[in-house]
């Protein structure tokens, strides 16, 4: 499914819906959605995004996810049955998140925290330190467990997938993954 720049531009302020069900015990959290995820209506829709491959890597899901075109019901099903859960800290669109103000971050958090009240996940994982910072006012936070909790649940900081995290790899991002899978008590396979 192809897009022009034009045609991804229509989708630019829209949201995408969470990926969450009432017994969610692991909560991601993306910054916001892209241009194209939003056109496809499905998180991490870029082909060659490494959330996916980094969950499939780290045992969480069993099989391989290509959300670039949406997703397949049976993928959607996977998820929701593993305990997992997609949101964002803020909904809008935008082509990269660097669009996003530190006023819309900070107000995103204050969403999530209710949001995580509501749905009480064992473990809320925000993707993204340097959203998460600004977001929650932590200027020197680093990732892994943090020592305060979100609405009563664990809060952890994991790198971002998006490819802009040069720093990240599949084997570090599975890594990373699989240790918010098994502090949420969700079955984990071996580690591909």
């Amino acid at each position: 499914m192809g897009f022009t720049r034009a045609q991804l531009e229509a989708f630019r302020g829209r949201t995408l819906p969470d990926l969450v069900a009432p017994d969610v015990r692991l909560l991601f959290v993306g910054i916001n959605p892209g241009l194209l995820t939003v056109a496809v209506q499905s998180h991490f829709g870029r082909r060659g995004n490494r959330f996916y491959p980094a969950l499939f890597r780290a045992g969480i899901i069993d099989r391989l996810i290509d959300a670039s075109g949406g997703y397949a019901e049976e993928d959607r099903s996977h998820l929701l049955e593993r305990g997992i859960g997609i949101t964002n800290l803020v909904a809008r669109a935008t082509a990269r998140a660097d669009e996003l103000t530190a006023g819309e971050l900070v107000a995103g958090a204050d969403d999530l925290r209710r949001r995580v009240g509501a749905l009480a996940p064992k473990v809320v994982a925000i993707l993204g330190v340097t959203a998460y910072r600004t977001a929650f006012g932590r200027p020197r936070t680093a990732v892994g467990r943090q020592p305060e909790d979100l609405g009563g649940s664990q809060l952890w900081v994991v790198p971002n997938p998006s490819g802009l995290n040069a720093h990240a790899t599949v084997v570090s991002l599975a890594t990373a993954y699989r240790e918010v899978a098994v502090a949420a008590g969700l079955r984990v396979g071996t580690a591909q």
